[in-house]
């Protein structure tokens, strides 16, 4: 079950100065260095706290050409808003026509191979590029976020991309993230007051019912075991804060 309850302003001002300190060391230990972004209620709070503090971290995002128009509509309402760029990396649209040649437009929902061959073509490959020559990346992960997460580290070694992956939102509750994002009057995606607490393609990705896992939305024709896109593997090796 998320933790949804809301922080005193004490608490919150002290997990936010953490959060802070915790970003600044890392673009001390690392650079270059960037923030994967899919606009996620998390990666705003991470957005807000690099814009605001002016941290030398890139953002990027991972523009999958099925993404819900409220997400699209978000992009560029961030960009307005903290009068930055966030760059955008789609799929090599042969790639995407390879994919649908050999499954169908929406051939995912036929198996899991399918909809992993999906997200190797509109995620993994875009990743891929956004990440080369970096020295580490930083997501908006949380550890409580669904089964295939708990026990992620703050810092891990990304064998696949070689480069460290950093997490430091990793031990906040969902009632942390939504009081910051309250606090700060940060923007965020209208969908989730639509019942979509975890927002993806559009095509995988549907509103939940009250009780549900705050991942249910997701691939939810899946077992809960495999419902990742390949992003964020388990193979990687945890390491300790920076």
């Amino acid at each position: 079950m998320a933790d949804r309850r809301a922080p005193t302003p004490q608490q919150l001002v002290a997990r936010e100065r953490e959060l802070v300190e915790r970003l600044r060391a890392s673009c001390r230990a690392y650079s270059p260095i960037v923030f994967a972004t899919s606009l996620s209620v998390e990666d705003m709070v991470l957005t807000e706290v690099i814009c605001r503090e002016r941290l030398p971290i890139g953002l990027f995002t991972l523009d999958t050409g099925r993404l819900p128009a409220e997400t699209l509509a978000l992009i560029e309402r961030v960009e307005r808003h903290y009068d930055i760029r966030i760059t955008r990396y789609a799929p090599r649209p042969e790639a995407v026509a390879d994919y649908v040649r050999e499954y169908g437009i929406d051939g995912f929902y036929d198996s899991i191979a399918a909809r992993r061959a999906c997200c190797r073509v509109r995620k993994l490959e875009p990743l891929g590029r956004a990440l080369a020559g970096q020295a580490a990346w930083i997501t908006g992960l949380r550890a409580a976020q669904s089964v295939t997460r708990v026990g992620l580290a703050p810092r891990a070694w990304d064998a696949e991309h070689g480069l460290e992956k950093l997490s430091p939102l990793i031990d906040w509750s969902e009632g942390e993230v939504w009081a910051f994002i309250r606090a700060h009057q940060v923007p965020y995606n209208p969908l989730h007051d639509q019942g979509y607490p975890s927002i993806g393609c559009a095509p995988c990705t549907r509103a939940i019912t009250v009780g549900e896992d705050i991942r249910a939305g997701r691939w939810w024709w899946e077992q809960p075991e495999t419902r990742e896109c390949g992003l964020h593997r388990r193979a990687e090796h945890d390491a300790p804060s920076p």
